[in-house]
């Protein structure tokens, strides 16, 4: 009886492996709430954050490091309602149809932020403080997200900064 044997080819090259992260930038440059005497404001804090996906599409080129600076705009209630590309520091800005600033689109509209909550305070003639009122506001912060693909693997890398 004569047997049939397979022997497996040699893996090719690996594949590319894609990833990402990010950071916060400095927004001292944007337009910020300006608080009156007795308000406090609290919240605006990201508490579920999705990671963008290195574009599939980009893993075969293994492109250099892209990095995509994006405004990120928070509703009343706390959900992402818009991520905008904006101009890097060069004053380059990421195409839109990027396929870098479609995957942080992706991601970042499914983050969920606390709202932005003005509470007013006020004093009675006995000088105690008590809330007066209180409301959410939207909001906007900006973050920088980098994508790189190294040794055969991609990474997308972000952090924070105070806004």
């Amino acid at each position: 009886m004569a047997g049939c044997a397979t022997v497996a080819a040699p893996p090719s090259k690996a594949p590319n492996e894609g990833s990402a992260s990010y950071r916060m930038l400095d927004d001292s440059h944007m337009e910020h709430y300006q608080l009156a005497i007795g308000d406090i404001a609290t919240g605006a804090t990201p508490f579920q954050r999705i990671l963008p996906v290195y574009p599939p599409s980009q893993l075969a080129a293994c492109a250099p490091m892209q990095e995509v600076d994006a405004q990120v705009i928070v509703d009343e209630t706390g959900k992402v309602s818009d991520v905008r590309g904006v101009l890097a520091e060069n004053g380059s800005a990421m195409p839109p149809w990027s396929p870098f600033l479609a995957a942080v689109r992706t991601a970042v509209l499914q983050w969920r932020f606390n709202p932005l909550r003005i509470n007013h305070w006020a004093a009675d003639a006995d000088g105690n403080t008590h809330e007066v009122d209180s409301t959410t506001k939207p909001f906007s912060l900006m973050y920088a997200f980098r994508f790189e693909c190294h040794a055969g693997k991609a990474t997308v890398t972000s952090a924070p900064t105070k806004g």
